[in-house]
Formats: C-alpha cells, structure tokens, sequence
C-alpha cells in the first residue's frame, strides 16, 4: 500500500484506474462534453482497505437524502463540475472514494474528491438507483449516467411510450433484443439534480438496467464496467441506426417472429406487451 497525508498514489488501485480509462473512452465518444455525466461503482471494503486507510476519513459530508440501505457501503464516484476529459490526468481531483455513514445521512470521503471537491450532483438518483438494483440483482455494482449523442435526438423525433421506444430500438440491430431483452425505461423530463429524478429513476430500475432521460441521456446500470458501457453502447448504436433511417421509406425490417426466434435462440425472454406473435 502506498499512502501520503491519506491518499494513495492513483496508478495502484484498480477501481481508480478503471475509472480513469471509462471515463476517458466515454468522453473520446463525445458522450460527456464539459462536466456531463457522472459515475458511481460500488466496491467492496477489502478491495478498497487493499489501498486507501479506511480509518481516517479526509471528511464528512451530509445527505439531504437519507440513504440507510447503503450504510457502511463503498463507492468511487465522479466529482460534481468535474470534466471526464481531465479523469485520467488527475484522477484525485476529479474522482472520490466515500463510504456511507452507519445511518446513511452522510459519506465520508476516504480518498480524492480534492480541494473542497464534493460527489456529483446527480448522487441522489445514482444511490436511489443502487439501492432497487440491488434489490433484484446482489451482482450489480455500477451505475453510469451519459449524454449519448442519438439517444438524445431520438427522444425528440420518437414516441416516448417505453414500449414503443424499445420495440423500434431492437428493430434497429439485431443484436438489441439479446442485450436488452428486459428494454428500456423513459421518465419525463425532469429538472436534473433533484430528489424528484432519483426517485422517478429509481423506480424504473425495479424492472430495467436502462433508464432514458429525454433530451438529457441515458442511465445504465450493470455488474461490471464493460457490461454496463457495452449495454450504453448497444442503445446508442441502435439509436444511430433510427436516426439514420427515420423519415425514409422502410422497404423491409425485422419482423416480431424474428424477434421472437432471436429470444428463443439466445435464450432470454423479452419484456412482456412488446411483440406480437
């Protein structure tokens, strides 16, 4: 372990490195301009006290949302104004490590998070949503928010009907019914930062991994980093393929029995109400 005045040397951890490198590759993808997005990992407190003294916190900083399902948890999180574009060249300023408090009314920020740096805005609606994630799936760790780009324009020109709006999402490539088979979830717009989105949010991740923000983004929830990057990726790209052919005539499609023989072949069962076979 490498410490100094409480923090350790970036390079060592692996959590801070795979930080470092998603939000680096999130920003190359021109998803997350300026201070867009923000990430949350939870991590395990092994994994951590492997590199960081988890007995002296830096600081306390209080909840205005009390979290006790997440007491005594672990997390690495992007900090609120901070650019994914300058992650990777300083990790400490821009990332923290916070562990939640016995009662959850606070964090306590362990490593990073520096000069007076605080958690991203948007912590409320990244806890909330922990929270119903792990209710359904003890695997889950990551919750990843992002402004990619067609998602954004599709939810100008799309019907925002969830049902809708992930039947033509997994028309678009044949791969979507396979990686999303569960769909996709669309809340109205909301002003962001706010109790309101994260509970909105959180409880459509009772039954979904993805959660559209219109004209805002995307939320995407996962067990690992590539898993959750790769289902981001899957509904930008089908996004990309609507926008591309949305408003021309449509000669031919994946109908709803391929569709359906694409569930039965990769052995996943679709959202209920969708297709019609």
């Amino acid at each position: 372990m490498i410490e100094s005045a409480g923090y350790i040397s970036s390079v060592e951890a692996p959590f801070i490195k795979e930080m470092s490198e998603i939000t680096h590759h999130m920003w190359m993808q021109g998803w997350d301009e300026l201070n867009g997005g923000n990430i949350s990992y939870l991590l395990d407190e092994e994994e951590v006290a492997k590199y960081i003294n988890v007995l002296k916190p830096l600081r306390t900083i209080n909840l205005n949302f009390p979290v006790t399902e997440l007491a005594g948890k672990y997390f690495i999180v992007t900090g609120s104004g901070k650019y994914f574009r300058n992650v990777i060249k300083d990790p400490e300023a821009n990332l923290g490590v916070l562990r939640v408090s016995g009662n959850g009314d606070s964090v306590e920020v362990l490593w990073g998070l520096r000069n007076g740096a605080v958690p991203t805005s948007e912590l409320a609606s990244h806890f909330m949503s922990h929270i119903e994630r792990l209710k359904v799936d003890p695997t889950h760790r990551i919750v990843l928010h992002t402004h990619a780009t067609n998602v954004i324009a599709m939810t100008f020109t799309h019907d925002l009907d969830e049902l809708k709006f992930t039947k033509t999402l997994w028309e678009m490539c044949t791969e979507c019914i396979v990686v999303f088979p569960d769909g996709v979830s669309v809340i109205p717009w909301i002003v962001p930062g706010s109790s309101e989105i994260g509970r909105k949010t959180a409880n459509k991740m009772k039954d979904h991994r993805i959660v559209i923000w219109p004209h805002h983004g995307i939320f995407g929830t996962g067990s690992t980093m590539d898993s959750t990057f790769g289902l981001i990726e899957t509904v930008e790209k089908a996004a990309i393929v609507y926008n591309l052919v949305a408003g021309k005539e449509i000669k031919q499609r994946i109908t709803d029995q391929q569709l359906s023989d694409l569930a039965k072949a990769f052995n996943v069962t679709p959202k209920a109400g969708i297709l019609e076979v």
